[in-house]
């Protein structure tokens, strides 16, 4: 419900108020689109956190390009939600 909730209002965005500020996206796919894919293949959780760290990495000195949504799980959420291995002493 919440990754539903989410994706409505990217889409509301995209629909409503991305038009008036004009294409000025570094990546592709914009950062938009990525949202609802991040949303679609990961969840509200992880979606949301590829998300932000996206907008995060949008920035004049940043080179953009293509930047697509990882199939993998991010690292950080991997470790929360996978039982940790034991290393070797």
């Amino acid at each position: 419900m919440m990754r539903r909730l989410l994706s409505a209002l990217v889409r509301a965005y995209r629909l409503f108020l991305s038009p008036s500020l004009g294409s000025s996206c570094r990546f592709e796919p914009t950062c938009s689109l990525y949202a609802l894919q991040a949303l679609e293949k990961h969840g509200a959780a992880m979606g949301s956190y590829l998300t932000l760290a996206r907008i995060a990495r949008c920035h004049p000195w940043c080179a953009g390009g293509l930047d697509p949504v990882p199939t993998a799980s991010p690292r950080l959420f991997g470790r929360l939600l996978s039982p940790s291995e034991k290393k070797p002493s």
